[in-house]
């Protein structure tokens, strides 16, 4: 679909093997880790199942298609368990969300059920709803489970400017319980959390690693704690450095801008020890979620 316009040849290869994949998954129904065992689990097993996945996969091929084989096979999986959650693991609140659209900006009520989805899950997420089910920390950040909690924090801010823009574009305003929820209310929620990662909280840090002068300097990453060649052109053997880089107190030699790290605990505060990967590893999936809500309040408050 982003290739669409300026590349379609690239565009229409994306497609075409999307869609064999999809069918693969469809024909062949089940985790990926119950194959690939001990070589995923037990940082990568899916603990969600395999539902979630099939719900987005369909969701996005009926969006870039509309082909009703997908909205016919995404109507009959049964995926309807509620969520607070949205992340590498457990997709389902992102494919309500986008499913949504369809109702929200098309006005297509053949989508009314995942609105109401998507709707709950927004609920169990905003703080002062009845039905919340998401705690905060005295400094106001999503705190959601102990180890890189961060990932859930973009990811959900992710959905919240979605959801927050398909009800901008249509005038929407809906309630949890006697709570009434606007795009202003989630837009206000997810810029409250970005504001935190760039350093609006309790400790004045960043966690985007670069950004403002104060940041993590101690990340857990290879490339980043141990020295340049130009500096130290000796090799290292993979199990070697550890003792010299990994445990060593000092800040890495390497800044990796742009990085954000896995974030605080539940009081809101940060060790900043690269042995302590929980709070201190980066990942893709933590920066990936970001870009949305970066793009959105950065068009949204320019404008």
């Amino acid at each position: 679909m982003v290739f669409r316009k300026v590349d379609p040849k690239y565009s229409r290869l994306l497609l075409a093997t999307a869609k064999k994949v999809m069918q693969f998954a469809m024909q062949y129904k089940g985790a990926y880790s119950d194959s690939l065992g001990s070589a995923m689990c037990p940082f990568y097993c899916s603990y969600s199942g395999y539902k979630d996945e099939l719900l987005w996969g369909a969701a996005w091929l009926w969006r870039a298609t509309n082909d009703a084989s997908y909205l016919n096979f995404l109507q009959t999986l049964g995926a309807n368990d509620a969520t607070d959650i949205f992340s590498w693991d457990n997709k389902l609140a992102g494919a309500r969300v986008l499913l949504a659209r369809r109702t929200l900006v098309d006005n297509d009520k053949r989508f009314e059920s995942f609105k109401q989805q998507a709707e709950d899950f927004m609920c169990r997420i905003i703080p002062n709803s009845p039905s919340s089910s998401t705690s905060y920390t005295q400094g106001g950040l999503m705190f959601k489970l102990a180890e890189s909690n961060l990932q859930y924090v973009t990811s959900i801010t992710f959905l919240l400017t979605t959801y927050a823009k398909y009800m901008s574009a249509s005038k929407y305003t809906f309630n949890c319980g006697n709570v009434r929820v606007s795009s202003s209310t989630l837009r206000n929620l997810a810029k409250q959390q970005v504001d935190y990662i760039l350093g609006e909280n309790p400790l004045k840090m960043s966690y985007m690693v670069g950004f403002e002068a104060n940041f993590p300097k101690r990340i857990h990453h290879r490339g980043s704690s141990i020295p340049s060649k130009a500096s130290h052109p000796q090799a290292f053997g993979c199990d070697n450095g550890f003792q010299s880089f990994f445990y060593t107190s000092n800040p890495n030699p390497n800044t990796l801008i742009g990085a954000i790290v896995g974030g605080l605990n539940q009081n809101d505060g940060f060790p900043d020890d690269r042995r302590d990967y929980s709070h201190s590893e980066p990942a893709t999936y933590i920066n990936a979620a970001i870009v949305g809500p970066l793009a959105y309040l950065a068009g949204s408050y320019s404008s």
